[in-house]
C-alpha cells in the first residue's frame, strides 16, 4: 500500500472497527469489478460504513486528502460503474440496509442506500402497497444502485424508471458536506436536485438516505405468453398491441437461446423450446379492464402468425412464466465464464428492424449472441457469452458490442436504458452529445465535485479534445457556478 493510503487507512480506522477498512489484497480483489467483468480495477482500499454518520466521516477523509472514491452496494451494476479508477477507495453500503419508515397514509418509504430492491416492496406488501422499480436483478441489487443508475425493469413500461419513483434524498456531497433534495410529499418544491442526482452514476455524491414513492398494488394482475415462429414478429405484435390502444404492465421479449438457456437451467418456466421468440405480456388493473383488452391483445399476436398463447390460471404459474424471464441473466452465464449484456435503446417502430441488424453483427464476429428486452419501451439486452480468459474473444465481443450500440444510436435511439453509461459507454457519447452537450454535463460536474474525487472516469470521454473545448468548459463551468450559486 502507498504511503497516502497507508495513512488513509489510519484515518479510516479512527472512523470504523479495524475489521471494517480493507487492505488485503485477496480481500480488495472481491470489488475489482461489477456484472460487466470486462472492465476491472484494483482499489486502494474498502471501508464499510454501517451507519449513516459513519458514511460522513469516511467521505470526509477522503474530501480532505483529495483521494478519489466510488459508493458501491450489492455490485449487480453492468456499466463498470462501481469500478474503482485512478486507485479509488470503495466505499461499501451494503451494511446501510435499514427500512426506516413506511408512511402508508402517503405512501411513501424512507430507507438506506444497502436495503435490496425487492425488501422494499416486500416490506410495503401487507399495506396494500408496492415499490414498483423491479430491476431484473431486484432480489440482489440494492436501493443506492438503483438511484446511481436510474435503473428501469421489465414494470417500467407502464410505471416507468427509478428517479420517478424517488421522492426525496439525503447526500454525502464530495466535500463531506449534508444536503437534502426534496422530501415526502408536501415538502416544498425548490430547483430539481433530487432528478440530477438519480442516474449521476455516483459522480456526485454518496447516497446515504432515499424517500421513495410506493403505489397500490394492482386489485388484478394477469400474465399471458405468446410463442412465435420468428424474432421480427414478436417485435411486431408488441407494435400492434400499442397501436390498438392498450397498455399492458410489461412487455418482454425472449429468442430462441435465451428460451433454451432457461429451459436447460434452474429457471426453467416451461417456455416453448420450438418457438423462435416468446413474448410475455403482463396486464394490471381490474378484472372488467383486463377481459377488455385481452382480446385486442390475442389479436395482435395471432396477427403474426403466433404459435400458442398461454394464460396464467394462478399466481404459481403467474411465477413460473417470469422465473423464466428474470433468471434469463443467470441462465446465459451458464453457457461460458463471461457475459457480457448491452443496453441500448430504439424507437419501437424499428425494433424488429434492429434486431435483425444485431443478429448479422453478432454472426459476423463469430460471437454468441441471444437476445432479451423490454419490449414495450425498446430497450434491448443482446448477451454475448464468452471466454474473457481468450483475448482474441474478448476483443471480438467488444468489437461486436460497439457496433451493436452504433446501430441503436443510428435507428434514433440512444446508449442506454437503464445500465447506465459507466466504463462502458463512456467513449461512445459524442455519438449523442455534441461538444457543447458534454462540456455543459462537465460543468456541472465540477461545480459539485471540482476535483472529481467522487466515482471518477465514469460517463465523459477520456479524451478532452482540443485547446478549445478546454474554453469552453471553462465557460460552462462559470455559468454553472453562477446558477448553483443563485
Amino acid at each position: 500500500m502507498r504511503d497516502p493510503d497507508a495513512r488513509i487507512a489510519r484515518e479510516l480506522r479512527r472512523v470504523l472497527p479495524r475489521e471494517r477498512v480493507l487492505t488485503d489484497r485477496g480481500e480488495l480483489a472481491l470489488y475489482a469489478s461489477d456484472g460487466l467483468t470486462v472492465h476491472r480495477g484494483e482499489p486502494a482500499g474498502v471501508a464499510l460504513v454501517a451507519t449513516r454518520a459513519e458514511a460522513v466521516e469516511v467521505v470526509r477523509v477522503f474530501a480532505r486528502s483529495r483521494r478519489p472514491f466510488v459508493a458501491r452496494g450489492a455490485g449487480t451494476g453492468l456499466s463498470g460503474g462501481a469500478v474503482p479508477a485512478r486507485g479509488a477507495w470503495v466505499v461499501d453500503v451494503n451494511l446501510l440496509r435499514r427500512i426506516l419508515e413506511v408512511n402508508a397514509l402517503d405512501r411513501y418509504a424512507v430507507v438506506e442506500p444497502g436495503v435490496v430492491n425487492l425488501d422494499v416492496d416486500r416490506a410495503v406488501a401487507p399495506h396494500g402497497l408496492r415499490y414498483a422499480p423491479d430491476p431484473s436483478s431486484q432480489r440482489a441489487c440494492t436501493i443506492g444502485g438503483n438511484i446511481a443508475e436510474n435503473a428501469g425493469g421489465p414494470h417500467c413500461f407502464l410505471h416507468g424508471m427509478t428517479t420517478r419513483h424517488v421522492l426525496g434524498l439525503t447526500v454525502v456531497l464530495p466535500d463531506g458536506e449534508v444536503a437534502r433534495f426534496g422530501g415526502p410529499p408536501g415538502t416544498p418544491a425548490g430547483d430539481d436536485w433530487r432528478g440530477l442526482f438519480v442516474g449521476a452514476e455516483g459522480t456526485l455524491g454518496l447516497t446515504i438516505e432515499a424517500t421513495l414513492a410506493l403505489i397500490p398494488r394492482p386489485e388484478r394482475v394477469h400474465t399471458c405468453l405468446a410463442s412465435f415462429p420468428s424474432l421480427g414478429g414478436a417485435c411486431r405484435a408488441v407494435a400492434r398491441i400499442i397501436a390498438a390502444g392498450v397498455r399492458p404492465a410489461a412487455l418482454e421479449i425472449l429468442d430462441r437461446l435465451t428460451i433454451r438457456a432457461v429451459e436447460a437451467s434452474v429457471f426453467r418456466a416451461g417456455y416453448p423450446e420450438r418457438a423462435e421468440a416468446v413474448l410475455l405480456i403482463e396486464e394490471e388493473g381490474s378484472p372488467q379492464e383486463i377481459a377488455a383488452e385481452l382480446p385486442a391483445i390475442r389479436a395482435a399476436c395471432a396477427a403474426e402468425r403466433m404459435l400458442a398463447f398461454e394464460e396464467a390460471a394462478n399466481e404459481d404459474e403467474r411465477q413460473r412464466l417470469w422465473r423464466g424471464r428474470k433468471g434469463a441473466f443467470g441462465a446465459m452465464g451458464r453457457l461460458n465464464t463471461d457475459l457480457y449484456v448491452l443496453d441500448g435503446v430504439v424507437p419501437r417502430r424499428r425494433m424488429a428492424e434492429v434486431i435483425e441488424r444485431i443478429v448479422e453483427i453478432g454472426r459476423r464476429h463469430g460471437v454468441s449472441l441471444a437476445n432479451v428486452f423490454h419490449a414495450g419501451d425498446g430497450n434491448l439486452h443482446p448477451n454475448l457469452s464468452f471466454d474473457g480468459r481468450d483475448p482474441e474473444e474478448t476483443r471480438r465481443v467488444l468489437a461486436a458490442g460497439a457496433e451493436i450500440l452504433r446501430a441503436c444510436v443510428d435507428a434514433g435511439g440512444t446508449l442506454s436504458g437503464e445500465h447506465g453509461i459507466g466504463f462502458e459507454k463512456r467513449e461512445y457519447m459524442p455519438w449523442v452529445f455534441d461538444e457543447d452537450d458534454l462540456a455543459t454535463q462537465r460543468a456541472v460536474r465540477a461545480a459539485i465535485d471540482p476535483h472529481e474525487i467522487s466515482n471518477p472516469e465514469k460517463i465523459f470521454p477520456s479524451g478532452r479534445g482540443c485547446v478549445e473545448a478546454g474554453r469552453r468548459d471553462a465557460r460552462h463551468a462559470a455559468r454553472a457556478e453562477r446558477v448553483i450559486g443563485e
